[in-house]
């Protein structure tokens, strides 16, 4: 199994418009060969951010790297970061992780 997550520094006072951005959105992630589940974390809110993390679970790497080159990922990340860019201290920070145990 292979675990991507992103995480997110919101600013304060946006975090409903940073989960219906999620909510609204369409992923095609349930077309997606090797797709096994998704999440949206919320953690603590700090002096100027509030953290979030997506986090999707996938049968293997190999499926999660063939989602980032199709053309669901394109579709479903068309106009990322757009007009809500201001919404957002800093790009997202990838994190892949492999099960071991």
């Amino acid at each position: 199994m292979y675990i991507a997550m992103n995480r997110f520094k919101v600013k304060l006072g946006c975090e409903q418009d940073f989960i219906n951005i999620w909510k609204d959105r369409e992923t095609f992630l349930d077309t997606v060969p090797g797709f096994r589940e998704f999440n949206l974390l919320q953690s603590a809110s700090y002096d100027d951010f509030t953290l979030f993390a997506s986090h999707s679970t996938w049968k293997s790497k190999q499926d999660f790297i063939n989602w980032t080159e199709s053309e669901q990922f394109r579709k479903a990340h068309a106009g990322a970061g757009g007009k809500t860019k201001d919404i957002y201290l800093g790009p997202p920070q990838f994190e892949g992780f492999e099960t071991v145990v």
